[in-house]
This record gives C-alpha cells, structure tokens and sequence, in this order.
C-alpha cells in the first residue's frame, strides 16, 4: 500500500486534487448519506486541506480552519473517509495528523468540530467532549465538539 499525506491551501490544491476532494465530498454527504445542500461553502477558500492519497487516488480528506477565521476555536470539518477504506484505521489516521498540525500551529488555542452524533465515541478517542445540544443538520443529528489543543491527542 502505497500512501500520500498531502497539506494544502486552497491555491496550493492542483485542479485534478480539487476535482477529486469536490468529487469525494460529494460521493459521501451528498450521494451516500442522501443529504441535498451546497457542498461548495465557499469555506474552503480560507482552509488548510489535509488529502490522503493510496495509489494516487485520494481515500481520506479533511480541512482545518485556524482560531479566529470562521470562529474563535480552530475549526475541523469535512472530515470522511472513502466507503471502499473505511474500518481499516484511515480516519484514526486522519485526525490524529490534524491534531498534530493544530499543535503545531496553535497549541493553546480551542478546537473545534461538527461531529455526527454517532460518531461522538470516534472524536472523544482524541480528547474531544461534547458541547451544548444536539442539533439536526441536513437530516442528521450533529454535536459539536471542542478541546483544548495542547491536550488533544493521537488515537491512531
């Protein structure tokens, strides 16, 4: 297996990794979780882009958000994972780079994320807790999630 961490701004993102990150996105949280919205936010613009490719072909993806731009706290989004690599350790992978770059960047600052509800278990492995109430968007119930960056730590 041959696999490629890639950070990117947006002006950093060649067309072809811009067309799979939409293509992806897409693939998930529109087609397979049946949700209609605007994937293209316009947030993506201001984002570091962390893309993880296996033979060439990008599998896991997220974007970050540094304190200050869409809200006080950091904030991760986006994050998935290809339904053809999942239960294989990817998405453990996944965050456990996006805390590492976070502390790296801002260790004392908060971050925070948007996580499904039932994937609530998956973020508190890295030190995430839930805050505030539970929430519906697109027809599926959310929670947000916060944690001190510089006691976050690496699950994988």
């Amino acid at each position: 297996m041959n696999r490629q961490w890639l950070w990117r701004r947006f002006d950093e993102l060649s067309l072809r990794e811009l067309y799979a990150v939409l293509k992806l996105r897409q693939e998930v949280f529109v087609v397979e979780q049946t949700c209609a919205f605007l994937d293209a936010d316009e947030r993506d613009f201001t984002a570091a882009h962390l893309l993880g490719l296996e033979e060439g072909r990008l599998v896991a993806y997220l974007r970050v958000h540094a304190g200050g731009v869409l809200q006080a706290e950091a904030v991760i989004s986006r994050v998935i994972t290809a339904q053809s690599h999942r239960r294989q350790g990817l998405g453990l992978d996944l965050l456990g780079r996006a805390v590492r770059y976070l502390q790296a960047s801002a260790p004392d600052a908060e971050a925070w994320l948007g996580a499904q509800q039932r994937l609530q278990s998956f973020y508190g492995r890295f030190g995430f807790r839930p805050v505030g109430e539970p929430y519906l968007e697109d027809g599926i119930w959310h929670i947000g999630m916060q944690g001190k960056i510089d006691r976050l730590h690496d699950a994988a």
